[in-house]
């Protein structure tokens, strides 16, 4: 839920708040603060929120509860916050939307069901939502990280996995963060607007 406290971060100009982005009021209220804290108008949505089931369960042993609550984070909660954005982004040039999705999509894995589903889902609307901004000057795109040593990859995985998984890309390593972060940072500028409703997986080679 949201909150009202400010976390002031080491690195002068940033502000971080607490948000459920699967509920419209918070994802609001998150978009209200930041525009307030910087007295600006927004410029760039990145809407990175993910959730994922640690037990990898094949879609016959996936309760509706679990399905439903993968879809709440990944699919409402890019959906909410696309929404706001596509309303509020600056107009006539700079505005972007960058969603993160999922190279398991193309991957298409045994016990990735739901969230393989639910990023799915943020690619169709994103390239859609591309065609939907014609003439405002907003690009909208998709990340699709493939194995990245983050706390989400790493949930309920033995050594051996993240082993095998790590041996799978060409370049027999994870990604890290600053990998995918690099091609975030370039869909956000000027000179990255003509790739605009794209899905670019960033994964070494994985898929």
């Amino acid at each position: 839920m949201a909150t009202d406290e400010t976390v002031r971060l080491p690195l002068a100009g940033r502000v971080a708040f607490a948000s459920n982005v699967s509920v419209a009021a918070d994802v609001k209220c998150l978009f209200d603060r930041a525009e307030s804290a910087f007295a600006s108008p927004a410029h760039i949505l990145v809407s990175c929120a993910g959730v994922s089931n640690a037990k990898y369960p094949p879609l016959a042993g996936t309760s509706v509860e679990d399905w439903d609550a993968i879809f709440s984070v990944n699919a409402r909660g890019a959906f909410l916050c696309c929404r706001e954005a596509a309303a509020r982004l600056v107009r006539g040039g700079g505005g972007r939307i960058v969603t993160v999705s999922s190279s398991l999509v193309a991957a298409l894995l045994p016990g990735y069901g739901a969230y393989a589903a639910s990023k799915a889902a943020v690619e169709a609307m994103t390239k859609v939502l591309a065609k939907e901004l014609r003439g405002t000057g907003v690009t909208a795109n998709c990340v699709a990280p493939g194995p990245t040593a983050t706390e989400l990859f790493f949930a309920g995985k033995s050594e051996e996995d993240v082993r095998r998984l790590a041996e799978v890309s060409p370049l027999r390593r994870l990604g890290q963060p600053e990998d995918v972060a690099a091609l975030v940072g370039f869909s956000c500028t000027d000179v990255g607007e003509w790739v605009n409703g794209q899905v670019v997986r960033v994964n070494g080679g994985f898929i």
